[in-house]
């Protein structure tokens, strides 16, 4: 049962030392050096290219490289065997640093000070407590949920919108439609931590930004296409939002002559809130590889019908 390893972004040798760690016997394929595609039981790939995995016949499990697998089932030619997200904690605590570095930025008044200084203008904003802000955190699955623990140990006020009903410890939590206007109106700063599905492509739009009270900042670690960008530069622009941070956008990497780069309300980062460390994250793989070879169910299986 061996597995062939692929991706444009990644480090293969660095994930093969971590997974023969855990999976000494493990045979070991990086991508073009295939060998019998027949002996290929398994993939962990990010986006491969088309045809090579329709063309491993004996395909059994496919392992993704992200947590987020829209760009994964967008392809045509993805083969119908499990489709496995990554779960690891190096991938959820370094999204839940961001996600705090980034609402601490507004919180403090970085964004002001920064106009300040283009300015050549000194102008002290004194600090207010983090009790003093509501965040709204879209999307309370692992990563969401443990962005939304770290907020209220914080200290800001904190709550929660999943489109099903969530219990978290401390934790305003709203579920479905029809709480979904109820949880925008009371957010200071609103994080989207929302998986790309029908409903949410395109949420992030011109009615949502009017939910929000005037002063709002969002601050979007989803997923591009969840993005309206006209109506962002269109809130920020009439003043009703304050600021934005954009890890995603629609389309990347983001061209360079689009308008988001230049517009003076809006942060980027280029797809850099969150990554996977083989060390850690192969441990789970592991675990999918062992379940696999003993004919046990595996885990993060996708449920695709509603993509994630």
């Amino acid at each position: 049962m061996a597995l062939l390893f692929y991706s444009a972004d990644d480090d293969p040798e660095a994930w093969r030392t971590a997974l023969l760690r855990q999976v000494p016997d493990l045979d070991f394929r990086v991508w073009p050096e295939t060998g019998d595609p027949a002996e290929i039981s398994m993939a962990l790939v990010w986006l491969p290219p088309p045809g090579l995995l329709q063309g491993l016949p004996n395909l059994q499990a496919i392992f993704s490289l992200a947590a987020g697998v829209d760009a994964m089932l967008a392809q045509p030619d993805l083969p119908d065997v499990p489709l496995c997200r990554l779960v690891d904690r190096s991938l959820t605590t370094t999204m839940s640093e961001f996600v705090l570095a980034n609402v601490l930025y507004y919180h403090r008044d970085f964004d002001r000070f920064a106009l300040q200084q283009a300015a050549s203008r000194w102008q002290l904003v004194l600090p207010q407590p983090a009790s003093s802000r509501t965040v709204g955190v879209m999307g309370l699955g692992e990563l969401g949920s443990d962005a939304a623990d770290l907020l209220r140990r914080h200290g800001f006020r904190v709550r929660g919108w999943s489109r099903s009903r969530r219990a978290l410890d401390g934790i305003e939590t709203f579920a479905g439609q029809a709480e979904f206007e109820s949880f925008l109106v009371g957010c200071d700063l609103l994080v989207c931590l929302l998986p790309l599905t029908a409903d949410t492509e395109a949420l992030l739009d011109a009615r949502l930004f009017a939910m929000l009270p005037e002063g709002a900042v969002l601050i979007q670690v989803g997923r591009g296409r969840q993005l309206v960008p006209a109506d962002l530069i269109a809130a920020l622009d009439s003043g009703h939002l304050r600021g934005a941070l954009l890890d995603v956008t629609p389309e990347e990497p983001l061209p360079a002559d689009d308008p988001l780069w230049r517009h003076p309300g809006i942060r980027i980062t280029p797809h850099a809130a969150s990554y996977a460390l083989p060390e850690t994250a192969a441990l789970t793989i592991a675990d999918n590889i062992r379940r696999l070879r003993e004919g046990r169910p595996l885990t993060a299986v996708v449920d695709r019908s509603r993509g994630y």
